[in-house]
Order: C-alpha cells, then structure tokens, then sequence
C-alpha cells in the first residue's frame, strides 16, 4: 500500500494511491486519523481499515488532480547516516567506518517530492545524494535487529542534499545538511509487504536525464534493520521518524572537477518498488522574512 499526503482543492489530507488515482481516506474512512504520523502510530489495526477502505472505496481522485506533498511535513526526528556505501566512501576518499555515523538533518528542510529545490545563495557546492528511508510506526527502544522490521511502517525515497562546504565547517554536518528545502521527500511511503527485501533494491539517481548514480541497496553497509537497532540502542524512536540509510557512488563531490548542481538542473531518483522523486533547482528566493 501506498501512503501520500496530498493537496486537492487546496485542502492538505492523506489517502492511498490505487493505480492512477488516490483514495482520500477522509472521505472513505472517517474514523482514521487524519494526520500520517497519527494513521502511522495507529497500528497495524489501523492500516488495515485504510487498506479495506481503499479497497473497497469507489470515489477516487485523478492523480493528474492531486499535488502529492512529502508523505510527513514535520518528523519528531530526521536522521540521516553517513559512509554507507562502498563506493561512495571511496570517492570521497575517507575511511571506512567502523561504527556508523549518525547525523540530523533539520526537520524545516523537508520538501515535496516534486517541490524545487534551491541553490544557497551562501554557497555554489550544493550536491545530491539518492537514498532509500524508511519511517518508524511503532514506539520503540532497544529493539533487536531480528525484530527490527516490525517497527518500520514503510519506506520513501530521500535526496540528501548536501552544501559540501558548509557541511565540512563543523564535524556534525548539521548545518551544512539542513539548508530549506534539502530534504524532499516521498512521494508516498510504501508499506513493507508492497516493498518486498528493502535490502534488494535497485536505486538510481539522474542529473538531466544523465544516470550519476546507479546502486543497490544489498551494497548498504549498515542495513535498515542494523540502524535501527543501533538507533534505538540510544534513543527512544516515535512514530513518524524518517532515517535517510545512506547514498551510494557517484555523487557531484567526488567528481574531477565536481560537478555541482546548478540553476536549472533537474534531479530525479527512483528506487525499486518505491517510485521516484524529481526536483529542479533553483535560486534561493531573495526575501527575508521576519517571524
């Protein structure tokens, strides 16, 4: 099942993606929550009623009809690892590490799957980097990694933008992963039956239909599961947490020269039974807002 946050005459609700169209549970299931995180932290009893409704809904929305925002506007938690592939450590000539490293993207930065995407106005270095992430569903701590499947609601795709110097100035890379509009996100999250081995996943990344990454995720070096259990091990995980597992070679850094991105470029990432993500970038808007 297919779970996506939607716009449709400028209302903002959640539904299930059948085909070419969505189901708006709203209308099919009133009882549901009305929010993701809160039709997430329901439980299986709860996704079970939206399959049934989707199922058996009649009244559907046209795709075509629809503006699909990112599945969770505002996570509890965005975290994202670093180094997670082979041949991504490679080309940035680091080493490999021992023990995962675990980093926060800001929640603020999230984006649609299909929302622009700017260029700092700080900084020219503004890369991508095409990963698979899962969101938690079940409140959880120190959960093994044999069990770790069951507290992973589902699985989107992230693009881990990154402005490499910004990201260098400080060893937590915080700042430097979180700049507005660097995590879209989506487009839907897609359930684990539906997803099949998360670990078997086909991901490629383009840059104006040129192929600059082209992975899988068996090559992760710390799987899905493995995080969770090392993530739990520390903290409590909520409902509605995205971790971002990391991105494989290719990326605009480890180019000769690097081959940043630019006004005008469109980047677009599929996975394997997730779907695919694309943005354009560009200028960072020249307003300053005052809250």
């Amino acid at each position: 099942m297919k779970l996506a946050t939607f716009t449709h005459g400028g209302v903002t609700r959640i539904g299930v993606v059948v085909d070419e169209s969505i189901v708006d549970l709203a209308a099919a299931a009133p009882e549901l929550p009305r929010d993701m995180i809160a039709l997430i932290g329901s439980g299986p009893r709860g996704i079970e009623r939206a399959a049934d409704a989707a199922k058996n809904s009649v009244s559907r929305i046209k795709m075509a009809d629809v503006r699909l925002e990112t599945p969770i506007a505002r996570p509890p938690e965005f975290l994202a690892i670093g180094l997670n592939y082979t041949d991504h450590i490679e080309e940035t000539k680091l080493p490999r590490p021992e023990f995962p490293i675990f980093f926060n993207k800001q929640s603020s930065c999230i984006t649609g799957p299909y929302d622009p995407i700017h260029l700092p106005r700080v900084s020219s270095e503004l890369d991508y980097e095409g990963e698979l992430g899962f969101v938690i569903g079940r409140r959880c701590r120190h959960v093994p990694r044999d069990r770790a499947h069951e507290v992973i609601a589902g699985y989107l795709i992230i693009n881990d933008l990154s402005v490499r110097d910004w990201q260098s100035r400080a060893p937590t890379v915080t700042l430097g992963k979180s700049f507005d509009t660097h995590g879209p996100a989506g487009p839907w999250i897609v359930t684990p039956d539906e997803i099949g081995d998360p670990h078997n996943l086909d991901l490629r990344t383009f840059v104006n239909d040129e192929e600059r990454q082209h992975s899988n995720t068996k090559n992760l070096i710390f799987n899905c599961f493995a995080q969770v259990e090392i993530l739990s091990t520390v903290m409590t995980l909520i409902p509605g947490t995205i971790v971002s597992t990391g991105t494989p070679g290719g990326v605009a850094w480890g180019m000769n020269p690097p081959q940043w991105l630019k006004v005008g470029d469109v980047v677009r990432i599929e996975i394997e039974n997730v779907g695919k993500i694309e943005n354009e970038v560009i200028e960072e808007p020249g307003t300053t807002t005052a809250i």
